[in-house]
């Protein structure tokens, strides 16, 4: 059954009497107002309402599912008929406001996923978008009635009108992260727990997958174990035997929560993930497993790593000898631990920063251990010098010279642990249930404090011992808020020219970070940028590449464009080569408005040949 969609009533922002919306205002409204025009007003306050409303519009619910593809309107030029069939896939949350009064953040909204099936030679697009059922939805979500009540707390939010002391329904794998298409198989993945699997065509879910455990496509355990663990400390071991069973009893947490963030090598054909151990997020330790695949999901190795620090790891990277952790301090915040446990605040409270030291730590852990002979002693970290919060990866690689000297490059995004806020990710505050756009555009009078990309060069000796550290911004002069770092996947784990990603060029007052408004090209051997930019009013999420040629930006971008001013999505298809020139745009293709959907995470291009 369909739940019914959008009914907006008009709102004149012309006035200047009109105030921001009070600090009891309701968050994710399932009908708001619609300012009547496109263009952003010169007057600070009318720019501060409308910048208001634009950023609740950015995370607006959608409630309505597609039962059958619907067929985009084309508004800006065509489907080139070169384009290669197959299928953009975009996860994300899609609901964030129960009809029973409870709001949740963002990363705790249920995923909802979209996907744009592309044929160049028929020169159109099919659109669906479901729900991912997972266990947490089909309990809160009554499919005879529509109606939603949030029943579980989410790590980063508290029911406002739900059950909060004593709710230990904390872990709500919502699926909502990242989607991943390998062989003939499809996954939403989420950041604490199993992904799900869905049917490609149809969107519907099939069930949880245990990645983790798999060997020959199917949920066995894996005879590939390599531990490289270090030496215990006792007191660690008994903190972990106490925590266990309250954390995957009580809580009922998995014993390893799988990152959202995969990798694939395309020149072995293999998939590569990581997972944690759920004891670790509360511990001064953390264990990180790395898992390789081939096509068809069969385990070809297993490492578990033990390393003696408090890290974070959301996004990672890997080149042909290693896997490299960039590793995010964290700390225990007592007080916020034991609010957390009595429901009185988020569990993400439980964690803070650890600003304690002046650089970031990157680990090289080895992929193939028998290739690591006398090298270097992977459990000493290689210190970059910066304090760097890393968000997202885009691209990494070595080369080794006739003397056996090798050089790594990173590339990534990252902000200041000044900028970077457990409890008020996307501007959400869980105390009011509001959604504050200042939040991510605070100006310290350092613009690189918000997320911004940069390279890390790391020079290893015949030894592997570390001889130099470095790191400096991507492109010399660009000093944008960007994030979303993307490449050529056919040039993964090589040593790339162009890198892509989401920035904001900060024409808006009230807006200057985030949302994201442009797409910025990198070339980085030349260490020049282009850029293009959506209309006013209007937001951008990922760019996703898709290629098409043999040269490294022989392709198409593919973007979704959120006209909050028109309550519409638009998918834009770029071509990657004329990036900053007029004819950029290919084709620009209208979702229905009935179909307008939140701002979404992290999307996957399939080839149909796949």
């Amino acid at each position: 059954m369909q739940a019914k969609a959008f009914n907006f009533a008009p709102l004149k922002l012309s006035s200047p009497a009109i105030k921001l919306p009070p600090p009891k205002a309701i968050l994710f409204p399932d009908r708001v107002p619609r300012p009547p025009t496109q263009e952003v007003s010169t007057s600070v306050e009318d720019e501060k309402t409308t910048a208001y409303w634009d950023y609740q519009f950015l995370f607006i619910s959608q409630r309505t599912e597609t039962d059958n593809p619907i067929s985009l309107r084309i508004t800006e030029g065509s489907i080139p008929s070169d384009f290669p069939l197959g299928t953009y896939y975009l996860t994300g949350p899609g609901l964030f406001k129960d009809d029973h009064g409870s709001t949740v953040h963002p990363l705790d909204g249920h995923g909802y996923l979209r996907a744009f099936t592309i044929d160049g030679v028929k020169g159109e697009v099919k659109f669906m978008a479901k729900y991912i059922q997972t266990k947490a939805q089909v309990e809160e979500h009554d499919r005879e009635t529509g109606e939603w009540r949030f029943t579980h707390r989410g790590p980063f939010s508290v029911l406002k009108n739900g059950k909060k002391f004593g709710n230990t329904k904390v872990m709500k794998n919502v699926a909502n992260t990242s989607v991943l298409k390998w062989g003939d198989r499809l996954f939403c993945l989420w950041e604490g727990g199993a992904p799900y699997e869905i049917e490609p065509t149809s969107l519907k879910t099939i069930g949880k997958f245990d990645l983790m455990n798999v060997v020959d496509g199917s949920s066995t355990p894996s005879n590939f174990d390599n531990d490289q663990r270090t030496d215990g400390v006792n007191f660690l071991d008994v903190a972990t035997n106490i925590l266990r069973p309250i954390l995957y009893g009580v809580f009922n947490m998995p014993p390893k929560r799988l990152l959202s963030h995969y990798k694939i090598d395309a020149s072995r054909n293999r998939l590569l993930m990581m997972s944690c151990n759920a004891e670790d997020m509360l511990l001064p330790r953390s264990t990180f497993t790395l898992y390789e695949f081939d096509g068809d999901f069969k385990m070809l190795q297993k490492q578990e790593f033990n390393i003696p620090e408090h890290l974070m790891i959301h996004d990672w990277a890997f080149t042909d000898s290693h896997y490299i952790l960039f590793g995010n301090r964290i700390k225990l915040d007592i007080l916020g631990s034991m609010t957390a446990v009595c429901g009185i605040t988020p569990m993400i409270s439980a964690l803070s920063l650890n600003p304690s030291k002046s650089t970031s730590p990157i680990y090289l852990l080895p992929r193939f251990p028998e290739r690591n002979g006398t090298r270097r002693d992977w459990k000493v970290p290689i210190e970059a010098p910066s304090q760097t919060w890393v968000l997202h990866v885009g691209n990494a690689f070595e080369e080794t010279d006739h003397n056996g000297h090798t050089q790594i490059q990173i590339q990534a995004s990252g902000c200041s642990y000044k900028w970077f806020n457990f409890h008020k990710l996307f501007g959400y505050n869980w105390q009011s249930g509001n959604l504050d756009p200042s939040i991510m555009n605070v100006d310290e009078g350092e613009r690189k404090l918000s997320p911004h990309l940069f390279k890390v060069s790391i020079e290893l000796n015949a030894s592997g011992e570390c001889e130099k550290c470095s790191m400096n911004p991507l492109n010399d002069t660009w000093d944008k808020s960007t994030d979303f770092p993307v490449i050529n996947s056919d040039f993964g784990g090589t040593n790339n020219t162009y890198m892509y990603a989401s920035t904001s060029l900060g024409a808006r007052r009230q807006l200057p970070n985030f949302p994201f408004d442009t797409v910025v090209k990198f070339n980085i051997v030349k260490n020049t940028t282009r850029t293009w930019s959506v209309g006013p009013r209007r937001f951008i999420g990922e760019p996703i590449f898709v290629s098409k040629g043999t040269d490294e930006d022989d392709g198409y971008l593919l973007v979704v464009e959120y006209a909050v001013s028109e309550q519409k999505c638009y998918l834009a298809i770029l071509d990657a080569k004329k990036i900053g020139e007029t004819n950029e745009v290919v084709a620009r293709l209208e979702v229905p408005k009935h179909m307008n959907f939140p701002l979404g995470f992290h999307g996957f291009w399939a080839p149909a040949d796949s």
